[in-house]
């Protein structure tokens, strides 16, 4: 293998949009994530639905005839 070409490998501080917070290895220094394992449907069990310009309701009233 070639030396000095790799970057650094260091510790990573991650934050989630939840407010969850961790460390893990990586070439940065810190993340910003939107959805972690706190917080993801398949782990918690519960169905979040994050409406973007109300378009769960236009469906809903599309659909809901």
């Amino acid at each position: 293998m070639k030396k000095d070409i790799h970057p650094d490998y260091k510790t990573c501080a991650v934050t989630c949009a939840c407010g969850n917070t961790f460390e893990t290895k990586s070439n940065v220094e810190t993340m910003k994530i939107d959805i972690c394992n706190a917080c993801h449907p398949f782990f918690t069990g519960e169905q979040k639905i994050v409406d973007a310009a109300g378009r769960v309701e236009k469906f809903k009233a599309k659909y809901n005839k």
